[in-house]
């Protein structure tokens, strides 16, 4: 029987519309802001034709990448551009300032308070944390886990927001989704309903279809994380041998640009999983020669990666890999039927 809310909790574990935060400064500008600048409001459409919804994110399009949208010259575009400039401050800014936009960066917990120490706080916004490891080593899980805590309020180290998840290997399962949901006591029905789901089967698909329509949901609704399970699964089906892995890992640095931009456009974490390879060069000292897929590409673009391994039973290890304000260091976590959880001694 699906658990409800307890009537104490009830008005906690409620998702805050977007209109109803009076404490959270708006991150970003609408693009419809541009209109009132004097941009046509035929301009306007066919920007948002093309995914950009917010002012914030027309700035991060290179004047090429908006000349190539069908109807607008290099005229309009400059045009553009300078309405944009006036309306978002991208110039430089003061350390202390760069310390007070920090402060919107939320941390969502992991459901494991030894992950989450280890984390700094949990999965950062604003930012992409990579996940890699062999099968099993519990990174799906972790997503699993992510769809649920994310939900929770900013009291129970939450993120009080939505979540998209794509799966580009099948391995999303609703039915995980109940038991955690109990865990937290959230109404199972209601945090499904707040997980948008897509099945990508190509890259393209991936890359520009699912991507595309995600900058429309997160403009008008509170997403506060984009799962990708996993990042490198279809670049390796569909581009094959050396001679097309030049194409490849461009296509691949296109993509993680366009996650890097929605994490800091729209506030959200970026989780994505990652496949290891076999790496001949590791040498004979250790004892389990494998490195992450996507090369110095993928390697560069993920703020914060993480390396799982199993451990004994259903405990596994997560090790702090590389990350700009974290230290070298790991813990152990444990996978449960309610999600990922602190290590049994």
């Amino acid at each position: 029987m699906i658990a409800t809310l307890k009537a104490v909790e009830a008005s906690q574990l409620q998702l805050v519309e977007r209109e109803d935060i009076d404490d959270e400064e708006d991150l970003f500008e609408s693009i419809d802001k541009l209109i009132s600048a004097g941009i046509n409001t035929g301009d306007v459409k066919k920007l948002q034709d093309a995914g950009i919804y917010t002012c914030n994110g027309l700035m991060m399009h290179t004047k090429k990448n908006l000349t190539g949208i069908k109807g607008l010259s290099e005229a309009k575009v400059d045009k553009i551009c300078e309405a944009a400039e006036k309306i978002v401050n991208l110039g430089y800014i003061t350390g202390s300032d760069a310390l007070l936009r920090r402060k919107s960066v939320i941390r969502i917990t992991t459901g494991s308070q030894a992950l989450d120490e280890l984390l700094g706080g949990g999965i950062e916004t604003s930012a992409i944390t990579e996940a890699f490891g062999e099968f099993r080593s519990g990174k799906t899980q972790l997503a699993h886990t992510l769809c649920v805590s994310t939900q929770l309020p900013a009291n129970m180290r939450g993120g009080n927001g939505k979540v998209a998840y794509i799966d580009t290997e099948g391995t999303f399962r609703p039915d995980r989704i109940i038991p955690m949901a109990e865990r937290f006591g959230m109404d199972p029905a209601a945090v499904l309903d707040n997980i948008v789901y897509a099945r990508a089967y190509t890259y393209e698909h991936h890359q520009y279809n699912l991507l595309l329509g995600l900058a429309a949901k997160m403009s008008g609704e509170q997403f506060r994380l984009l799962i990708v399970d996993s990042v490198i699964a279809l670049f390796r089906v569909d581009f094959t041998g050396r001679g097309e892995l030049a194409e490849r890992q461009q296509k691949l640095a296109q993509m993680l640009s366009r996650l890097t931009k929605i994490a800091e456009e729209f506030n959200v974490a970026v989780y994505m999983t990652n496949q290891v390879i076999a790496d001949p060069g590791g040498g004979v000292f250790i004892s389990d020669p494998k490195k992450p897929a996507g090369g110095h590409v993928l390697a560069h673009a993920a703020t914060i990666r993480l390396m799982f391994r199993k451990g004994k039973g259903e405990q596994r290890v997560c090790k702090v890999f590389d990350a700009p304000n974290l230290p070298e260091a790991e813990h152990v976590f444990q996978i449960t039927p309610r999600g990922i959880a602190d290590a049994k001694d």
